[in-house]
């Protein structure tokens, strides 16, 4: 109900819609009306007020609602149901109770805080209130199990092409990061449901620091993360960015689901990648080798060459890619 008087405010805007006409619309009474408009407000909605005129909505708040978002959207059915929380344990998990439930393919699980975000191989991550995208993508793509490591390679080039568009000089750490200035901004993990040879669902988080303060990092991470807000010194529209995320994944995900093709998408990591032509380490169940990130490949593993000559593809799973002597 709250979200239908937003509606009615934002097609009348910069006019006064009365009282009564929204009750009668709506089929509620006008006391009623007066209570949505009081938790509006305290959601952040400024709505002006005013005696025989009614209400005007003179701004709105940087949530990651549908409502907030569904103007930016130019999706078919990624996106086309969010479901907004204003804290979750982790996006993924809640968006995992819903696939379980049948939540149809497109469905996103966002939230405005996470207690207990993570990222890939368990780590934790800094998920603090209204200050970054903490989202969930929950897709049911016909395709092999083998295939579904591409999703990973769809969402990276997704959020850099959302990036690259507004102006942020970022980059792709092979599998799952976005880079700016050498410190990581986002990161993807790709969950996964399924039988030997048929997928259930697969989940895709994406966590973006998109306004986060220096303060909202623990020291020990200082080194390694960075945010949006941070690296360019001013805060960025979060539901934009979502919308766009979301536009972008949903144009490179058709050609995987239509044609098993993720052609664009790897055209993008590859471009945009911080460790092509870099000398890395390969860490693998606490075994570490040295090696040249070469390329690419059509399946978007990463082809690397050993210190002994010997070239062979990377398959993202238990492995992490660091540089020389850092995190890049």
């Amino acid at each position: 109900m709250k979200y239908s008087i937003i509606n009615i405010l934002k097609s009348n805007k910069d006019k006064f819609t009365s009282g009564e006409a929204i009750s009668a619309k709506l089929g509620v009474t006008r006391a009623s009306i007066w209570k949505y408009m009081k938790a509006l407000k305290e959601e952040g909605y400024l709505i002006e007020s005013a005696p025989k005129k009614g209400y005007k909505l003179i701004s709105s708040p940087d949530l990651l609602t549908y409502e907030e978002t569904k103007e930016y959207l130019n999706t078919k059915y990624i996106g086309r149901t969010i479901d907004h929380f204003d804290s979750l344990f982790s996006s993924n998990d809640k968006a995992k109770e819903f696939a379980n439930m049948n939540a149809k393919e497109g469905t996103v699980v966002v939230c405005e805080k996470q207690t207990s975000g993570k990222g890939r191989l368990g780590r934790k991550w800094v998920s603090p209130k209204c200050k970054g995208i903490w989202m969930s993508i929950i897709l049911r793509p016909d395709i092999n199990t083998i295939d579904v490591p591409k999703i990973t390679q769809i969402a990276a080039a997704s959020v850099q092409k959302t990036l690259i568009d507004i102006g942020v000089d970022s980059y792709i750490k092979w599998p799952n990061d976005i880079i700016v200035n050498k410190k990581k901004v986002c990161g993807i993990l790709t969950e996964m449901s399924g039988e030997i040879n048929r997928v259930n669902y697969v989940i895709v988080g994406i966590g973006l620091n998109a306004n986060l303060d220096l303060d909202d990092f623990h020291s020990n991470l200082s080194e390694t993360a960075t945010s949006l807000k941070i690296e360019y010194q001013k805060s960025f529209k979060r539901n934009l960015i979502l919308a766009n995320i979301l536009n972008n994944f949903e144009n490179l995900y058709e050609d995987l689901i239509t044609e098993n093709n993720i052609e664009k998408s790897i055209d993008i990591c590859r471009k945009y990648s911080i460790l092509i032509g870099k000398q890395v380490r390969v860490i693998n169940s606490r075994k570490t080798k040295k090696a040249e990130a070469l390329d690419l490949n059509h399946k978007g593993q990463l082809i690397v060459k050993f210190e002994d000559g010997t070239i062979s593809p990377i398959i993202s799973g238990e492995i992490s890619i660091r540089g020389l002597n850092g995190y890049v």
